[in-house]
């Protein structure tokens, strides 16, 4: 196939590359130079996107303004982007005839759906209440591409959910119930290239719970012992390294689809992390500590 990837300089741009590249033949967009990018303009550009849809079988479409930017953009500038971008790459590809179009998402853009002092289940069927300008964006750019989406295009949205370095026993934790591998992520956009069903799909990415439902409860007041239950490697990891569990889970990320309609499953579990750690890979964080601010 001949994709065309936006984002091809960012880091998970780069990972799905690297996932495409041994059997595609792929075109990235970027504002950024990089070696997995070709076109280098902004993406919202008419002409580049003419010259880069040419031929094109399919489109994935990872740039954006994330939540690092929120503060330093403007609401207008997300909307410009996220929004009407997402907008005219669809319309182009349109016209270009291409078939199939892969959105990245969040699993950000469910916000206060997750209750402060309890623990959240969340599924494809749990209704998004976005919090910030990033997640409406996101959002609205689903919400216009399901109305866009048929024979002529079909969409495929993946909800990913964290996937960027933290401090290593942080990373471990949330890759049991909010985290999910960088390769991972790469490898659900490849399987959303060719899977079947419904001309529109959304899914969740995120590595495979062990907790269940009824977890929930003692989850948002006694993590430590439900994951000593469910996860006793990495309790015994934990351990070893004299680190503490932690005390409560705020949410679960469970895909519903991922595996039956879009027959992708994760590789990369808590396993992972440590081991990358022992490899001094940059995907991985050092332990965090108390003189050490938590992330967010």
């Amino acid at each position: 196939m001949r994709i065309v990837l936006t984002g091809s300089s960012g880091r998970l741009g780069r990972a799905i590359f690297n996932a495409l590249a041994p059997s595609h033949t792929v075109i990235g967009i970027d504002r950024s130079p990089f070696s997995t990018t070709h076109l280098v303009g902004d993406f919202t550009d008419a002409a580049l996107l003419r010259q880069g849809l040419e031929g094109a079988d399919a489109v994935v479409h990872c740039a954006a303004l994330h939540a690092p930017h929120v503060g330093t953009f403007s609401d207008d500038e997300f909307r410009r982007i996220n929004v009407d971008g997402t907008r005219r790459l669809a319309e182009a590809a349109l016209d270009a005839g291409v078939k199939r179009m892969v959105f990245t998402s969040t699993t950000a853009l469910y916000g206060r759906a997750v209750v402060a002092g309890d623990c959240t289940w969340i599924d494809e069927d749990t209704v998004p209440q976005p919090k910030s300008i990033y997640h409406r964006t996101k959002l609205e750019a689903e919400q216009i591409l399901k109305g866009m989406s048929g024979l002529d295009l079909q969409v495929r949205v993946l909800r990913m959910s964290r996937s960027f370095p933290e401090p290593t026993n942080v990373m471990a934790v949330y890759r049991l119930h909010r985290g999910v591998d960088i390769r991972d992520v790469a490898d659900a956009h490849v399987a959303a290239l060719t899977n079947g069903g419904k001309d529109f799909q959304r899914h969740i990415v995120s590595a495979s719970t062990l907790f269940k439902p009824e977890d929930c409860e003692a989850l948002a007041v006694d993590a430590a012992s439900i994951i000593r239950l469910r996860a006793p490697g990495l309790a015994a990891k934990f351990a070893q390294q004299n680190w503490p569990l932690p005390d409560n889970i705020d949410r679960i990320y469970a895909s519903k689809s991922a595996g039956t309609v879009l027959g992708w499953h994760f590789r990369f579990g808590y396993d992972e992390v440590f081991a990358q750690l022992d490899r001094e890979s940059l995907e991985v964080l050092p332990p965090f500590s108390q003189n050490t601010r938590r992330p967010e």
